[in-house]
């Protein structure tokens, strides 16, 4: 069965579905700019794509990344003091792909060249309203659990709606 993960920007939730199942529904942040696929609108681009690439395998939850690099940093809010105007990329990353041309994939709507993830924020950031620059950020031992049951190639759908129920077997985070 195939693995899926869903992202309702109306919910601010994520969800890892399998067949019938949700293995996972928990709170994230997507654009504060809200949904658009523009290059830079720092808006949450959506419909179809899939995982392209998974970076940080290995790396303590906290680990900081920039440039999909990581720092050598583990978070902290002494670190936050230290750089107030970094746009924390933290634990893990899953860079998203567009899979529709012409509406978040290729020219100045393509999701990739944008550098639109799934990724760590800090702990102290608050979810489940918008407030990313365009990501879909989650709480780093959330990410470090997706990164974990989605290989490359996962399909993942944003979209502005609610997600549609499902049976869940595992109780829902916020």
């Amino acid at each position: 069965m195939e693995r899926v993960i869903l992202v309702s920007i109306a919910e601010q939730r994520l969800q890892l579905r399998e067949g019938g199942h949700v293995l996972m529904d928990v709170a994230v942040s997507t654009a504060a700019n809200g949904p658009g696929e523009r290059a830079g609108s720092e808006c949450t681009p959506r419909g179809w794509h899939r995982i392209r690439a998974r970076i940080g395998a290995g790396a303590p939850l906290g680990a900081v990344f920039v440039g999909r690099r990581p720092t050598g940093e583990v978070y902290s809010p002494a670190l936050r003091a230290q750089y107030p105007r970094r746009d924390w990329i933290l634990t893990r990353i899953l860079w998203l792909c567009g899979l529709e041309p012409g509406r978040n994939r290729l020219g100045a709507v393509d999701t990739q060249r944008r550098y639109v993830y799934i990724h760590g924020c800090p702990d102290d950031d608050v979810l489940g309203r918008p407030a990313s620059h365009g990501c879909v950020k989650m709480r780093n031992r959330d990410v470090a659990a997706l990164f974990e049951q989605a290989p490359v190639g996962t399909r993942v759908w944003i979209t502005e709606g609610e997600l549609p129920g499902m049976i869940r077997t595992f109780p829902v985070r916020s």
